[in-house]
């Protein structure tokens, strides 16, 4: 519980200041830990995601692709498609921004406590090709396929 003993002299001077109730208080010092805690689990799945860089729908430039459905985006960046078990796909030309959108797409999942794996379609497939070569194809297979939690989402294709 580091959240209430990081939190406990600063809510103690906070209840004394504004007179808090015992149990008003506690329940400030109870949200500091719950939030430290949910802090360190997106922290964790972030890790995990195997991100590449920093990407956000707010950092992506729509304009340039004026044909770029914004309204479909904006609706996948809900993760309805994860509860609904749906795929995705992002495919398109070189520099057109589809690993950008799959790691924003898979931070605003991350931020809404879905566990996410980034890869793009070749370093999948270099994964596949090497365990298929050391015969642990059907485990590797089988491990993206019941991926556990924390690592649900996947990239683009």
């Amino acid at each position: 519980m580091s959240g209430i003993l990081d939190s406990l002299e600063a809510r103690n001077r906070e209840a004394i200041d504004r007179k808090l109730a015992f149990t008003e208080s506690l329940s400030l010092l109870i949200h500091d830990e719950v939030a430290r805690r949910d802090n360190k689990k997106l922290s964790l799945r972030m890790r995990r995601a195997n991100f590449r860089s920093q990407k956000t729908l707010e950092g992506f430039d729509f304009d340039r692709l004026p044909g770029l459905n914004r309204a479909a985006i904006h609706d996948l960046a809900t993760g309805r498609f994860i509860d609904e078990k749906m795929a995705v796909l992002i495919a398109g030309p070189c520099g057109t921004g589809k690993s950008h959108l799959a790691q924003a797409l898979g931070r605003a999942a991350a931020r809404q406590g879905h566990g996410v794996l980034f890869s793009t379609q070749s370093q999948l497939l270099a994964s596949l090709r090497s365990a298929a070569a050391v015969g642990t194809y059907d485990r590797r297979f089988q491990y993206l396929v019941d991926l556990p939690p924390h690592n649900r989402t996947a990239g683009p294709a």
